[in-house]
């Protein structure tokens, strides 16, 4: 279990962490997201000990992780893929690390073959791809067989193949009843993976909820109509509160359940050759959550095309 209790971190004048206050619950995979520049590196350091707090503490499994006596046995972290001596083989570089954390040398064999490297294992770690890179770093998070796993960004580089596994590889060691703590941009990805979610924006807590909760409580919800006669149906819609825009033979239907437009329908006689409710991706609720966090905004060139809005996900 990870808590953290006002955690705050200036670095001169910027506010990186603002008064975090959150608990991160074995058994299940918490994802961790914010836009660029929201904290969330700075968070995990300050958990990891890499940073001191200027206010505020941050426990795991009850006490500092500065005073863990044996750190690769409570936390695996994966923070920066890239940190790996060029010149050692992937064997070498767990070897190492085993080594001086007091690890078994045959647990480096273990891990080699649950993140795939076993047959690169005396090659040259300078020579890994992005992808393989990360397999390494997600091994030596692995090393210790810890009971918290903390992941930054951990399917960059990875093919889809391996975005499968790493997925996978989180879900069944939440199901161990682990703490599994992943940071990532890729809405899509957490969208599969993460049972809950904490969001920050500028430092702060902006969320601490399920996806699903996350997800109903900041979008808006949708239902889509096919039918010949979408003027009259409009008109009902309006009639009953919601909000229709029609599109040819279609209409977007807003702020009403998909029930009720079933019955609106059913009850006026109006025939439906489409009925479906649309529910937002966790792309969208995050991007309208977080308008007013984000730190940088670019501008569009002049003549651009129009950015087509990201789907919605149909149930």
């Amino acid at each position: 279990m990870i808590e953290a209790d006002g955690l705050t971190k200036r670095y001169a004048d910027k506010l990186a962490v603002d008064h975090l206050s959150f608990t991160v619950t074995p058994g299940r995979v918490t994802g961790f997201l914010g836009p660029n520049g929201a904290g969330k590196s700075t968070t995990m350091r300050l958990i990891l000990g890499l940073d001191r707090p200027t206010a505020g503490s941050v426990t795991v499994n009850g006490r500092p992780f500065s005073a863990a006596d044996n750190p690769m046995r409570e936390v695996g972290a994966l923070l920066d893929a890239k940190a790996i001596h060029g010149g050692r083989s992937a064997y070498h570089h767990l070897l190492c690390l085993a080594q001086t954390n007091d690890l078994p040398a045959r647990r480096v064999g273990e891990v080699l073959e649950m993140v795939g490297l076993t047959e690169v294992a005396r090659k040259r770690s300078k020579g890994f791809s992005l992808g393989m890179g990360q397999r390494l770093g997600i091994a030596a998070a692995l090393l210790g067989d810890p009971k918290v796993l903390m992941f930054d960004e951990p399917v960059n580089g990875l093919d889809p193949e391996g975005i499968l596994w790493i997925r996978n590889l989180m879900k069944a060691l939440a199901a161990e009843g682990r703490t599994v703590f992943v940071s990532s941009h890729l809405m899509s990805e957490m969208q599969h993976t993460a049972d809950h979610l904490l969001v920050i924006g500028r430092g702060r807590l902006i969320a601490d909820c399920t996806v699903e909760e996350f997800i109903e409580q900041n979008s808006e919800q949708q239902v889509r109509v096919r039918t010949p006669d979408t003027a009259r149906m409009a008109e009902l819609v309006t009639a009953a509160g919601g909000r229709a825009t029609t599109d040819g033979p279609r209409l977007q239907i807003f702020r009403l359940p998909v029930e009720r437009v079933g019955d609106l329908a059913f009850e006026n006689n109006i025939r439906l050759h489409e009925l479906t409710a649309l529910q937002a991706s966790l792309e969208e609720a995050f991007m309208e959550l977080t308008k007013e966090a984000v730190e940088y905004h670019a501008a569009v060139p002049a003549g651009a095309p129009a950015i087509e809005e990201a789907g919605k996900v149909e149930s």
